[in-house]
């Protein structure tokens, strides 16, 4: 239908056309965004809650830990399926699965009347999870194949996965705070009605990879191994890296990882095809994302204790007291992605932004028992955060840019098993290090006097920040010498756009 030009300048007719079709897309990144908000907050949201569910339901302190863990093992283990899923069966119909289970879940997790119910609850959370990350992420690389486009909805997206851990910590105080453990859960219903509805309105259901096949060998052997790889870093928290559960777990996760490999490049189907790892610029934003989440913890989890045991932060204010670095993080993100690295490229953006993180890092170990949060906490958090938005969200864009349309969801799935890799290594490093630094410090002292505990806290805070800068900064180099010099060439054929 050819457009007209009325009297009054406006457009009819297929000149609209584009614009609905726009208008459409900026609604299904709020979409999909809402319901990758839900799925990274969860990692975080219900740690707050612990001590509180843990006195309701009256589980040990050795069985604490599972409530974390069961969601890190279901989604990290299974998210290179969920990703091939909706690659097979359609992005709409696994993103809509994953976001009512999800729910339905959540709200079992809320109805918990004991330790059972719960990690149950939550390892099915983190199953759901696995579905639906990489259908959401997918989505997002087929909807938006303008460059400019494409780097804003990235900005936003990369911004949510970076700093949806704190978003967690402050919606998890406040709930708890104000009305009980279990909204950290229910919280989770109101959220997927509204992505449920948008979903459902707004996508479309486009299988790709119809054609294939599922790798089944493929699927047990990298589930196996991730789980197995996953389970034996939190093992390291608990017991040590000494004991057979550790070490055992990471070389039997080491090997079946490797078998992967080997099976991926003889499978007819492969579920991770290896052309998605080939590129250069996407072997280094992989590499980049698990760097950041290992280092992305040590802010998260050790500034955490010291504001609430140090400086005496209730849970809402903890929340609060990093919102600075989430605004900071957001800002670097727009900037980052819609101007930097198209003039830059990301071999100049990614390991700037290393560095400032690694910077802000360096810079925490300067607390002291006698600190305050102004001087002492805000400044390295806006730091931080510009850091992690200079290389999340590009990381996450140039990690999925111009693969194969049916390709999308696995490499979405990659993205997000790196980052979860990540945290789970950076968790279980971190924290030996800061309990290692800890015992040493008590060493000839007095372990029952106040001071002494105090300093001994944070001698082992500061040693997890200053581990985090290294990461940081080896996270730096490795960018810098694997990604290609200059902007990339945007592929519009790659991904192609939803068409509604």
């Amino acid at each position: 239908m050819p457009s007209k030009t009325l009297t009054d300048g406006t457009r009819t007719g297929a000149e609209q056309e584009p614009s609905a079709a726009s208008a459409r897309k900026w609604w299904i990144l709020a979409v999909v965004a809402l319901a990758q908000l839900m799925v990274v907050l969860d990692a975080t949201i219900v740690n707050i809650a612990l001590p509180s569910a843990q006195a309701d339901l009256g589980f040990s302190d050795g069985n604490r830990q599972w409530i974390v863990t069961a969601y890190a093992l279901a989604f990290a283990s299974l998210l290179l399926l969920g990703g091939r899923i909706a690659d097979l069966f359609g992005r709409k119909t696994a993103f809509l699965i994953g976001v009512v289970g999800f729910a339905a879940v959540s709200a079992l997790g809320g109805a918990a009347n004991g330790f059972e119910m719960l990690v149950t609850a939550r390892a099915l959370q983190g199953a759901f999870g696995a579905l639906l990350a990489p259908a959401a992420l997918s989505l997002l690389n087929t909807t938006f194949t303008d460059a400019r486009e494409r780097a804003r909805a990235f900005s936003v997206y990369g911004a949510i996965a970076g700093a949806g851990g704190a978003v967690g910590l402050l919606l998890g105080g406040v709930l708890t705070d104000a009305l009980d453990w279990r909204w950290t859960l229910y919280v989770n219903v109101a959220i997927a009605v509204v992505a449920f509805a948008g979903g459902w309105i707004l996508l479309s259901n486009h299988r790709d990879a119809a054609n294939s096949k599922l790798d089944v060998p493929g699927t047990v052997l990298v589930a196996s191994g991730l789980f197995a790889l996953v389970y034996g870093f939190s093992n390291a928290e608990t017991h040590d890296w000494g004991s057979p559960q550790t070490w055992g777990f990471l070389i039997v996760g080491g090997l079946l990882l490797a078998a992967f490999s080997w099976w991926q490049t003889r499978a007819a189907h492969p579920l991770l095809p290896l052309r998605i790892l080939s590129d250069r610029n996407r072997a280094a934003s992989f590499l980049a994302v698990l760097i950041s989440g290992a280092g992305m913890f040590g802010v998260f989890l050790f500034l955490t204790y010291y504001l609430q045991l140090n400086l005496g932060f209730s849970p809402t204010k903890t929340g609060v007291a990093f919102l600075p670095m989430v605004g900071a993080l957001m800002v670097a993100a727009q900037v980052g992605t819609t101007v930097l690295v198209p003039r830059l490229g990301p071999r100049t953006v990614v390991p700037l932004g290393f560095a400032i993180a690694g910077g802000g890092m360096a810079w925490l170990t300067a607390i002291g028992v006698g600190s305050h949060y102004l001087g002492a906490v805000l400044p390295q958090l806006i730091v931080t955060g510009l850091g992690l938005g200079l290389i999340m969200p590009p990381a996450m864009q140039m990690a999925t840019g111009g693969v194969a349309a049916e390709d999308a969801g696995v490499a979405s799935a990659a993205v997000n098993a790196m980052q979860q890799v990540g945290g789970s290594i950076g968790t279980a490093l971190l924290n030996t290090l800061a309990a290692s630094a800890a015992t040493d410090y008590l060493a000839g002292k007095d372990p029952t006097n106040k001071l002494v505990q105090a300093h001994a806290a944070i001698e082992s805070y500061t040693t997890a920040f200053l581990w985090s800068s290294g990461f940081f900064a080896a996270g730096a180099v490795i960018a810098f010498l694997l990604f290609r010099r200059g902007v990339p060439q945007q592929d519009a054929d790659a991904a192609p756009v939803i068409h509604m």
